[in-house]
């Protein structure tokens, strides 16, 4: 059995959602192939700073209204150290901007809203889904559904199923150049319905480990404590999670601090990789599947936006007009901007985390360059300009 489509995107994360809702705008038909199910997506706790970049890409889908009602607009952070925090006022910094908190999995609800709205072809549970024949004009993406094989005819395949999908593994290992630095570390994430410590986000660099307090909403917190990459999420029982944050607290940080029951707990390993490129004849990668960031800058999901930006854009002008550029540019105009959220990441991470290798001189190194950015304007600009996204 087979259908046709302009474009066919694998995977139905918010890179696939937000590309398929885009090119909807523009009269430009797709359909969504996704291995798993609706419930199951919209159950992936996510994190959620939104650059202003990630937000406006939001507007332009037309699927902005509720993030706007309810996210949370923050001017700032704090950086900790040494039994103190000190705000980066990202506003001050930057002539206004900011970030917006909205979680990644309100952001995937929007779009999915939007997509069923515009009654736009979802798959969900399609099993052994590969896509073929992108090398040449006549792409197909080949899939199993409710025990039927299936298959797509398309112009291009726009694979946004993360890092584990099959779209970066369907292309042939000559063709590609990995980049990766696993760290010897992972985040243990906690969610309460708790009220935040802070209003603003709070970035702990602690001998005994890094610690950031988050939030999804003014009633809903997100923690994260450093621990070791095998570490399971039962081997912290909840007392054990609170007791550990407050000992990497400041004191006053600590003594406002509400604990309550967790709703979900989890241990995710911190890794930088890059896949380069990002466009094989007709298939075009994005977002997760072709690169990962630790997510200490906050640039996972961002990433993926801006990878839409340029292949709507390109997928577009080419509908359009019939140009190519766009589409032999897409790659490199987008790993320009990777590869600088990956520098701010690795960045991120080196300064505020505890590594086992690098003693007390690394301990060292790391205190007295934060200290240098709290007191410096420019490195402040620096931080700032990188938090709260480059331009496009």
């Amino acid at each position: 059995m087979g259908k046709r489509t302009q474009v066919a995107i694998i995977g139905s994360g918010p890179a696939g959602l937000l590309l398929g809702q885009l090119l909807h705008r523009a009269g430009i038909d797709t359909i969504i192939v996704e291995r798993r199910s609706r419930d199951y997506i919209l159950g992936r706790i996510r994190a959620g700073v939104l650059e202003q970049g990630t937000v406006a890409l939001i507007d332009e889908a037309g699927c902005g209204e509720r993030l706007h009602r309810e996210g949370l607009i923050h001017t700032g952070i704090d950086l900790a150290f040494a039994g103190e925090r000190h705000r980066i006022d990202f506003a001050n910094l930057t002539g206004g901007k900011g970030v917006t908190i909205y979680g990644q999995t309100e952001v995937t609800r929007d779009l999915m809203d939007a997509r069923l709205a515009a009654d736009a072809p979802t798959i969900y549970e399609a099993e052994r889904v590969w896509p073929a024949d992108f090398d040449c004009s006549k792409p197909v993406l080949h899939y199993l559904h409710e025990g039927t094989e299936r298959r797509i005819a398309c112009d291009f395949i726009a694979g946004c199923d993360g890092f584990h999908g099959v779209s970066r593994a369907s292309v042939s290992e000559d063709k590609i150049t990995v980049f990766e630095r696993a760290y010897p570390f992972g985040w243990l994430g906690l969610l309460a319905d708790v009220p935040p410590v802070s209003d603003e986000l709070v970035y702990v660099n602690h001998e005994r480990g890094f610690a950031l307090c988050s939030m999804r909403s003014r009633t809903r917190s997100r923690y994260y404590l450093q621990c070791h990459a095998s570490e399971r999420p039962e081997d912290w029982p909840d007392e054990t999670f609170w007791a550990e944050l407050r000992r990497r607290l400041d004191e006053a940080t600590a003594a406002r601090l509400t604990t309550g029951a967790a709703i979900e707990k989890s241990v995710a390993p911190l890794r930088s990789f890059v896949a380069e490129p990002m466009r094989f004849g007709r298939l075009l990668l994005a977002g997760d599947a072709a690169h990962i960031v630790p997510p200490t800058g906050a640039k996972g999901l961002n990433l993926a936006a801006s990878d839409v930006h340029y292949l709507s854009q390109a997928l577009i002008d080419h509908y359009r007009t019939g140009s190519e550029k766009g589409l032999e540019t897409y790659s490199a105009r987008a790993l320009a901007r990777v590869w600088k959220a990956e520098r701010f990441s690795w960045w991120m991470t080196s300064l505020l985390h505890r590594f086992p290798d690098t003693g007390p001189f690394g301990r060292r190194m790391q205190l007295a360059e934060l200290d240098y950015l709290v007191g410096s304007r420019a490195a402040m600009t620096a931080l700032a300009e990188n938090y709260v996204g480059l331009p496009y």
